[in-house]
């Protein structure tokens, strides 16, 4: 069994996750607005056929740099709750987006 900052890690990665959400002018706390940007996350790809996926600008990259964040964030916490029993949280950022995540995914009912 390998020792990993799982909490450290997820941490950061929030932190990271609400610099972006600033760039992007995110309230965290309106359901909606969270919900829709978690509908684009689920939604995009970087090919031709979504240019809005491609970090041209700042709030782009932003948007693009949110998105891989999240899915960092997804793997920290699947990695520390299989290989290590630890169950890792995120903040208050981090919840609001992972649930409507979980919403938007069609996983919430």
């Amino acid at each position: 069994m390998s020792f990993e900052h799982y909490d450290a890690e997820a941490r950061e990665l929030e932190d990271a996750i609400v610099r972006r959400g600033i760039v992007l002018g995110i309230d965290w706390n309106d359901e909606m607005q969270v919900r829709l940007l978690a509908r684009a996350a689920l939604d995009c790809r970087i090919d031709p056929e979504h240019p809005e996926c491609q970090g041209v600008d700042p709030q782009s990259r932003a948007r693009i740099e949110l998105f891989g964040l999240a899915q960092l964030m997804l793997k920290v916490m699947t990695e520390s709750a299989s290989e290590e029993g630890i169950h890792t949280h995120g903040g208050a950022t981090w919840k609001a987006f992972g649930r409507a995540l979980w919403l938007e995914s069609g996983q919430g009912g």
